[in-house]
């Protein structure tokens, strides 16, 4: 196995760094071992019609350094030397980045596997906790983000390093528990035959979660954007008002379970585009309350502090942390990194 610090601790500067999600690209970039990350903004991903043109526009032609090397965050499982986007129509081939941008190193992980490694490195001014509970040092961070789609990522701590794990988890089941609940699912639209966490939890699940809770109660409104629903609902819109109250319960409810599963004692933590844009809805009570209902262990939950990511580029933050630092992290990078003499996945 490839790991980390040998790879990256040979890195050509200029690095970019690109935060890639089914909307909006991100990018950064560090000029030198000991220059400051640069944010250098973002491009909409459904503008361009490949990461190289988006890069092109952003970078290349903004009068930014050429950058040398690439460090990826993609919103994608990566497997293979053909990285396509769960929420997007594109795919990203390393060895094209490097023969199309003359691009020496391309390393790609997963967007929440950079969001994670954030973690160790965000102050408290970069976070808003919901709720009780007391942050352990050293102990797993868990980071759930609500977007365009629902990542979801896992940081542990052992022997000495940090180690990011990536996942899937936004497509776990979710089902409903309380009797409203009961009565609102059957009107989900189901993909697959089934209801996961991402159909509801995200963008387009409050749009989707809406017209369930219109089709329950018999009302009639138009949503057209995910953000029309938390705007009527700081309006005053009854049915809006639901949505976001069952919206946050269910994001309580899956980054629970997440905590649960991986005994979180180093916090939750929310990123994602939704939830500093509805936090007034998740300090008012159901994201917390179904958090913690883990019976027989309510008090665990209630130790597991719960916070509101707030930096406004955790992922590229996390990316630019393990390039700076690679002996404190271990990440496996097989089949992940890339390179110009043969522009093919390392073995």
């Amino acid at each position: 196995m490839l790991y980390s610090a040998p790879l990256t601790r040979n890195l050509s500067y200029p690095v970019l760094f690109a935060d890639i999600g089914g909307t909006n690209t991100r990018f950064a970039l560090i000029e030198g071992p000991n220059e400051p990350t640069r944010l250098c903004g973002q491009e909409g991903t459904k503008a361009h019609a490949s990461i190289e043109d988006a890069i092109r526009a952003g970078i290349l032609d903004q009068g930014y350094a050429t950058p040398q090397s690439a460090v990826l965050a993609v919103a994608a499982p990566v497997s293979s030397d053909r990285v396509a986007l769960t929420n997007a129509s594109w795919v990203i081939e390393p060895p094209v980045l490097i023969k199309e941008l003359g691009l020496a190193q391309v390393f790609v992980l997963n967007d929440f596997e950079a969001q994670a490694l954030a973690l160790p490195s965000l102050s408290s001014a970069d976070l808003d906790q919901i709720g009780g509970g007391v942050t352990e040092q050293n102990a797993t961070k868990f980071v759930v983000g609500p977007g365009t789609g629902l990542g979801a990522g896992a940081m542990i701590r052992s022997c000495g390093k940090w180690i990011p794990v990536p996942g899937e988890g936004g497509h776990v089941e979710l089902g409903p528990l309380s009797e409203e609940e009961y009565r609102i699912w059957p009107y989900i639209e189901r993909i697959g035959g089934r209801v996961s966490a991402e159909q509801v939890v995200c963008g387009a699940g409050l749009v989707r979660l809406a017209k369930a809770v219109q089709q329950a109660d018999g009302a009639h409104r138009t949503y057209a954007r995910p953000s029309d629903v938390p705007q009527a609902a700081d309006d005053g819109d009854e049915v809006a008002r639901k949505v976001l109250r069952l919206f946050c319960a269910a994001l309580g409810r899956v980054a629970g379970d997440f905590a649960i599963t991986n005994l979180a004692h180093g916090g939750v933590y929310l990123a994602g585009g939704i939830p500093p844009k509805i936090s007034h809805w998740l300090h008012g009570g159901e994201f917390r309350a179904a958090f913690e209902a883990k019976a027989p262990h309510e008090g665990i939950m209630k130790s597991i502090p719960t916070y509101i990511i707030r930096h406004k580029a955790p992922a590229l933050e996390g990316l630019a942390a393990y390039i700076r630092t690679p002996d404190n992290y271990l990440v496996d990078l097989t089949g992940r990194s890339w390179d110009r003499k043969n522009a093919s996945a390392s073995e």
